[in-house]
């Protein structure tokens, strides 16, 4: 009886965690696999992420709100420096912050840049999550876990917890949430029980797009893509129980011969991205969509001031 009374008294909390890593740490998919449903897109090319999601996990005890970060990199264009400031000052900004290092690969110099750019962040507790324990056995994720300890008392600082996590596989996902509520302030929720995001509907249709552009494509594209979501129209004259929106985008690419990598033989990758694309864009908005798809070449788009304002960054 005694132990019911004191968890209803318990404070709730609520507050922003923020995950940081390198490129391709597994940050997108924690995130997406904490909320339960995609909030943020996932791909195996690096630097995919370019907006800070925010991803809403709401418990009894706590409310959740988790920044998605693009990974901090050495940058090379001017669209790489925008995204390093986007990340510096979300750190600034949130309660507790979690750094993803992936348990397959050893520490390396990116993951360092990182951790000595939070050591000079004082005051925000810090977790380390290891991300992808699927992918390596027993033995090597000891080591990884006892390098990443290591690493903090090299700094001077040490993880508030380090926490060892398969996202794909659904291990420890919500020991993780378990871990970062505690850091968070005491506070009532700060979002309506069941938003998931609070990412405006375009630029999440516009991310789905971009995401099954990714898939597939050359090494040289994936930071040349960027999609517009130009307009989304529920259809005039259609019967109330068979509602559908129209939306027409574009995908912006950097370069004339780029144009045919995204549009394929016959416009057949084009076709598969629609496809792939409209059925996701259908299961988050929750209705039939009709998608129409153009491919626009934006000169240099990376390294041009007033194309990156005009592609919302």
């Amino acid at each position: 009886m005694s132990a019911r009374t004191q968890s209803s008294e318990a404070p709730h909390r609520a507050g922003f965690a923020c995950f940081v890593g390198r490129p391709n740490a597994g940050k997108s998919t924690l995130t997406n696999a904490l909320v339960g449903q995609k909030v943020a897109i996932t791909s195996n090319r690096p630097q995919t992420t370019r907006h800070t999601v925010r991803g809403i996990v709401h418990r009894p005890d706590a409310q959740l709100i988790l920044v998605d970060t693009p990974g901090l990199h050495k940058p090379r264009t001017l669209l790489g420096e925008r995204l390093n400031d986007v990340v510096r000052t979300t750190w600034a900004e949130v309660d507790v912050i979690g750094f993803c290092l992936p348990a397959d690969q050893k520490l390396g110099p990116g993951d360092r840049y990182i951790a000595k750019e939070l050591a000079e962040i004082r005051k925000t507790p810090k977790v380390a999550i290891v991300t992808k324990t699927d992918l390596v056995d027993s033995k090597t994720l000891a080591e990884q876990l006892i390098a990443v300890d290591q690493l903090g008392k090299e700094l001077g600082f040490e993880w508030a917890e380090i926490v060892p996590v398969s996202a794909v596989g659904d291990s420890q996902v919500q020991l993780v949430a378990d871990l970062l509520t505690p850091l968070l302030p005491e506070s009532p929720p700060l979002y309506p029980e069941g938003d998931l995001t609070d990412e405006p509907e375009q630029v999440m249709v516009a991310e789905l797009i971009r995401e099954a552009a990714l898939e597939g494509v050359r090494d040289e594209l994936p930071h040349s893509i960027a999609v517009v979501v130009e307009e989304m129209i529920p259809r005039e004259d259609r019967p109330a129980d068979r509602p559908l929106l129209d939306i027409h985008a574009n995908v912006y690419i950097e370069r004339p011969s780029q144009k045919g990598i995204i549009i394929g033989p016959k416009g057949k990758r084009l076709k598969e991205v629609g496809i792939k694309s409209r059925k996701h864009i259908e299961a988050l908005l929750g209705t039939p969509v009709y998608l129409d798809l153009h491919v626009k070449v934006a000169k240099d788009w990376q390294r041009d001031p007033k194309q990156l304002r005009k592609l919302g960054f």
